[in-house]
């Protein structure tokens, strides 16, 4: 079964339905490639999937051990290189919630299990990977 349907609405955008649950996402070119940038590009979306996926990871890890780092955010930098166009690089950024009372040994599980995430092991090795924990 597949997983989304996507639709080409003119103008550079589409809009995907993600079949199962019926949320849709929106994208739009950006605005270096001929783009309004109002949304998404489809490459925003790849380099904000690894730290989505990375967060998730984590998330299960957490649960699984009564650790809560609920509030955490994820910054995300994408670069674009050119000739042929494509993502070079994605830098993702945590910043831990104050008051997550994690010791070392915790944080270094965690860090760990962001790293097997599937987005992260999906990604081409040329695609340079830079990731910064802030506890």
């Amino acid at each position: 079964m597949a997983t989304a349907e996507i639709i080409y609405n003119g103008d550079l955008r589409t809009t995907a339905t993600h079949l199962k649950s019926g949320t849709v996402i929106e994208t739009d070119a950006p605005t270096d490639n001929q783009g309004k940038g109002e949304r998404f590009s489809p490459t925003d979306l790849v380099a904000t999937a690894l730290g989505n996926c990375m967060l998730t990871i984590m998330g299960i890890k957490a649960r699984d051990n009564n650790w809560n780092i609920e509030g955490t955010k994820v910054s995300i930098t994408k670069i674009m290189g050119t000739d042929p166009r494509r993502i070079t690089g994605i830098t993702v950024v945590f910043d831990m919630p104050a008051g997550h009372n994690l010791g070392e040994k915790e944080r270094t599980i965690l860090e760990r299990t962001a790293h097997t995430c599937p987005v992260a092991y999906s990604i081409h090795p040329d695609i340079k990977q830079e990731i910064t924990f802030n506890w």
